[in-house]
């Protein structure tokens, strides 16, 4: 019987792709927020945030962090795939509830944020893999985003940011309290966000991106009005950019496409982000989708990672499970395409991701300056050259992407753009 690894490292995998030198463990919360804005039971098209229906907002979450050495238990994830009803176990190297690491030492964090659905599996393959190298992970299921509560888009759109930005918040409380897992664990004032599809759209939204008036009087928002504190230059969304949060890795980011950015929304920007699309993107769009982003966001220091012709689902989601290949009558196709693409293998892009996050995480978190090569390289991966010598070193003409075997970059391409020159500087 096939197992569904989310931690296959193929023989052609980036160096940083490697797992780290942690124990890995794995342990379910369930995060309330409190009187939040309860966007199912608005009536009326139009909404105002001061007389809107309020609840707990539940928001389950999966945390990954360093635990204690040759620590034993259940490696298996138990999953709901994205037809919202079928069960599958995840095979990885996460141990469930391990005793936290006794290091003495607190670990940067990282936030994950799914797509519209998902779940807080679908990045699993990323979030232990760093965890291996030194992060605390959290992974969220956005309440009214998952494959079995999936909403109208308004809550997504407009809750996003708050849930990436409470997720933060709870880690730091929880690094205070005696009786929590967490407790000294986590350093929350170096913060990274990773975010996928609609995760991304919040992570966007979250390192500084406000967005335009047309997306706020937007048909995609319904009722209107409440992702007006998202809006570029309102005090709401200029007063909830959070200084805690250093960088964050955008994959395949929804939005530009349909206006909810322009130049000036972007240029509030100001932490480093690295943007992670396929080429043929037809969900958010890569030459007016992330590509348009990624040149926008001109007050930062930014790369772009393109997977040449992948698909809306390059590198982020965990490679499909056996279950998920059989058509399904209730959904019209096989839940297989959710996660596949047409033309990448998934497990190779998981390793190529893997490896950018843990050199980009580690420049920005852990400002590790030894990642710079890893980062400095040229903008196509076919075009550079391979010249070692027998020991494997790099000769002086040796220009191929560091870390990368040989061949092994085809069909990638790295680009960087510096922040534009202010005039008073």
């Amino acid at each position: 019987m096939s197992e569904n690894r989310i931690d296959t490292q193929r023989p052609d995998a980036p160096f940083f792709s490697a797992y780290g030198t942690y124990s890995v463990g794995v342990k379910t919360l369930t995060l309330i927020h409190k009187h939040q804005i309860d966007l199912r039971h608005i009536n009326g098209s139009k909404a105002n945030t001061n007389d809107c229906p309020r609840y707990d907002r539940p928001l389950v979450t999966e945390v990954w962090y360093p635990a204690l050495a040759n620590s034993h238990g259940e490696k298996g994830l138990n999953v709901v795939i994205s037809d919202g009803k079928t069960r599958v176990i995840l095979k990885g190297r996460a141990i469930r509830d391990a005793s936290p690491i006794a290091s003495g030492q607190s670990y940067p964090l990282v936030i994950i944020s799914h797509g519209y659905p998902g779940n807080r599996f679908l990045m699993s393959h990323l979030a232990e893999n760093l965890a291996s190298k030194g992060y605390v992970v959290i992974a969220l299921d956005h309440t009214d985003s998952t494959y079995a509560d999936a909403a109208g888009l308004a809550s997504t759109l407009y809750n996003r940011r708050f849930d990436q930005l409470f997720a933060i918040n709870e880690a730091q409380r929880f690094n205070t309290l005696k009786n929590q897992f967490l407790y000294g664990l986590v350093d929350t004032s170096q913060t990274g966000i990773i975010g996928y599809s609609m995760g991304a759209y919040g992570a966007v939204v979250t390192a500084g991106g406000g967005l335009t008036q047309s997306s706020v009087d937007s048909p995609w928002v319904n009722p209107s009005g409440l992702i007006e504190a998202h809006k570029s230059g309102s005090k709401s969304h200029l007063n909830l950019i959070d200084n805690r949060v250093k960088t964050v890795i955008a994959i395949a980011p929804w939005g530009m496409n349909h206006g909810f950015w322009d130049k000036q929304g972007l240029e509030t920007i100001t932490i480093p982000m690295l943007f992670v699309a396929g080429s043929g993107d037809d969900i958010s769009g890569y030459e007016n989708g992330t590509r348009a982003i990624w040149q926008a966001a001109s007050n930062t220091d930014r790369s772009l990672l393109t997977f040449d012709d992948a698909g809306h689902n390059a590198a982020a989601p965990y490679p499909a499970p056996t279950e998920a290949r059989a058509f399904d009558k209730d959904i019209g196709f096989a839940p297989y395409e959710h996660y596949a693409d047409a033309l990448w293998n998934t497990s190779k892009m998981n390793n190529v991701l893997q490896h950018f996050a843990s050199v980009w995480m580690a420049k920005h978190l852990k400002s590790d300056k030894s990642m710079a090569p890893y980062l400095n390289l040229l903008p196509v991966g076919n075009d550079g050259v391979w010249s070692k010598g027998g020991d494997e070193s790099p000769k002086v003409d040796h220009t191929y992407w560091w870390g990368f075997k040989q061949f092994s970059a085809k069909g990638l391409r790295f680009e960087t753009l510096s922040r534009k020159k202010q005039k008073n500087n």
